[in-house]
């Protein structure tokens, strides 16, 4: 989920490469994904086997503390506000992780390199060095996990229904993080003395990792997916009302052909790519639609002097359309000046409604055409 996460908002990165809320998204996104990587045993056993044992320790905490630093710096950057002030609060933290990372490096460095893969359950963990180790990684874990949950409730009391709903799910997921962090430190300290000890805790207090990061994907997931729903909505709709402006479309660009810019050849391969290019062929199809009624309206007036063009019911007006496009000359001269007119303007003042207009005079040219048709066979 983290790796398509990325690939994903890196994309989105590429066309806003300005975007300091994205680039930080993305860099989250990005360390989660790798520290998530290195946590598998193939991948962790492989670097200490290419260095030195700890080094994926080393890697493998120092990825997943920044990316969680870029999380906070994530919801930091999204708070409009001053300057100065988003600068204090990055140097911050990245002082506070350089000192962590520091810190366990260095308590790394000194424990001997025969007991430098230890774990939660090792039987070394009187060692100040492995406790230590312990202690301080799950106190940064501890402020990155409850900070970055307050975040995210914050953003939920501001943010629309649904999206609201995905970031409390995070947000219950983080709280579970942050007590698991808080269980690891009950743990280390009671096995200082008793090595080995506490076994049904340490059980317990992994299932509530696993619980607690399964719901932080839900609510990643839970928004994702009402996003990339509403927007395959948007696609499908704008496909649809492309393909409805066809007719009108149509006769206006073959009347006016210099108003089309960028004309791709139907079976194109650019042509197929129709969910990525939806909504940019559909605007741009609305708006030659409603240039060519601009430079037809003069004839239009011509057609139908007293009529209030701008109100007509759309069959009438689809009708005048065709009287127009009959009237027009072939060739029209460059000096010769018209006044435009408004043709097709809905009451409500609004994109729906001008695209629902035209669409109207649309559909009742294509019926107009196929009545003519019916009625030449």
């Amino acid at each position: 989920m983290l790796v398509i996460g990325s690939v994903w908002k890196t994309i989105d990165l590429v066309r806003a490469p300005h975007d300091k809320v994205l680039r930080m998204l993305v860099c989250c996104l990005s360390l989660l994904a790798a520290g998530e990587l290195l946590s598998f045993p193939e991948f962790s056993g492989a670097i200490d086997r290419w260095t030195v044992t700890g080094v994926n320790k080393i890697l493998f905490n120092g990825l997943y503390m920044a990316g969680l630093a870029a999380l906070i710096l994530f919801f930091v950057s999204a708070v409009p506000g001053e300057r100065a002030r988003y600068l204090r609060r990055v140097r911050f933290d990245l002082a506070l992780l350089g000192g962590v990372l520091l810190v366990i490096a260095v308590l790394l460095a000194v424990t001997p390199e025969s007991i430098r893969g230890h774990t939660l359950g090792t039987p070394h963990m009187a060692r100040p060095s492995i406790a230590l180790f312990y202690l301080v990684g799950n106190s940064y874990f501890i402020y990155a996990y409850l900070a970055s949950g307050l975040w995210t409730l914050r953003f939920a009391r501001m943010a629309a229904l649904h999206l609201a709903v995905g970031l409390r799910i995070v947000a219950l997921g983080l709280l579970g993080m942050t007590v698991s962090a808080v269980g690891r430190i009950v743990l280390v300290c009671a096995r200082i003395g008793q090595p080995g000890s506490h076994q049904f805790f340490n059980q317990l207090n992994w299932s509530l990792t696993d619980w607690s990061m399964g719901l932080m994907l839900v609510g990643i997931s839970y928004s994702a997916c009402l996003q990339l729903l509403a927007h395959l909505r948007s696609v499908v709709r704008h496909r649809r009302m492309y393909r409805e402006l066809t007719p009108l479309w149509t006769v206006l660009s073959g009347a006016y052909p210099e108003l089309v810019l960028h004309q791709e050849p139907a079976g194109s391969r650019r042509s197929r790519w129709w969910i990525r290019r939806t909504h940019e062929r559909f605007y741009r199809r609305l708006i030659e639609c409603r240039d060519g009624l601009v430079r037809l309206s003069p004839y239009l007036v011509q057609v139908a002097p007293t009529a209030d063009l701008a109100c007509l019911p759309a069959d009438q007006l689809a009708r005048y359309i065709a009287e127009a496009l009959a009237l027009k000359p072939v060739d029209e001269h460059a000096d010769t000046s018209y006044s435009a007119a408004r043709i097709a303007f809905p009451a409500a003042d609004d994109l729906r409604a001008d695209v629902g207009a035209l669409i109207a005079v649309s559909r009742a040219y294509a019926r107009d055409d196929r009545e003519k048709a019916a009625d030449y066979r």
